[in-house]
């Protein structure tokens, strides 16, 4: 604590060593401690207590992707990010790692990366130079820093997504969906139009 009362300094956040991976700790013969998903039971939870009639339920592998995620654009075009919540919870899923990540957490990641990418196809199609609105002079393109402000975003969200999937799966893994989105932002999206 500092002489003025307030609280500065200190450890800061992630500070220090990063932890290991599950899978190196398990290869390595170290004390890991595995998170399963709990099992609960349903009847035991509620015993004594009188409900109503059930719903009828249908199990699903995967939440189905929100609506504003494929919403259309204003220039007609879906935005995609379904497409990418998909992929993404697909990887999650075989590395058994869906259920320990927020399906929220995954559609805001699609959502950032999906306006990155619209960005960068607005940069290609309108180059890196605008006209100001008033004087009519040369200034640099606003799609530029939006660009830039939703790849920091997507990259926020997605490491905290991978940094749950490094300290929960229990297998070695190689393979990343991103390397699969980028390839797609390289070769542009000219099917779908």
């Amino acid at each position: 604590m500092a002489k003025d009362g307030t609280n500065r300094g200190g450890r800061r956040v992630r500070a220090g060593d990063k932890p290991t991976p599950l899978a190196n700790k398990i290869t390595a013969g170290k004390a890991a401690k595995v998170l399963e998903a709990p099992d609960l039971k349903p009847e035991t939870a509620l015993a004594g207590t009188l409900l109503p009639s059930p719903a009828v339920l249908t199990g699903m592998d995967m939440p189905e992707p929100s609506e504003y995620l494929r919403a259309n654009q204003k220039d007609g075009k879906p935005l995609g990010a379904d497409a990418l919540f998909i992929e993404t919870w697909r990887w999650l899923k075989e590395r058994a790692c869906d259920q320990f990540i927020s399906p929220r957490l995954v559609e805001a990641y699609a959502q950032a990366f999906a306006r990155y990418i619209q960005c960068e196809e607005a940069i290609s199609a309108y180059g890196l130079l605008g006209r100001h609105p008033t004087t009519g002079g040369a200034i640099a393109s606003p799609f530029v820093q939006m660009s830039q402000s939703f790849q920091k975003q997507a990259n926020l969200l997605w490491y905290e997504i991978f940094d749950v999937v490094k300290q929960n799966c229990t297998t070695a893994f190689a393979g990343n969906p991103q390397d699969d989105i980028m390839e797609a932002l390289l070769s542009g999206r000219k099917g779908k139009r």
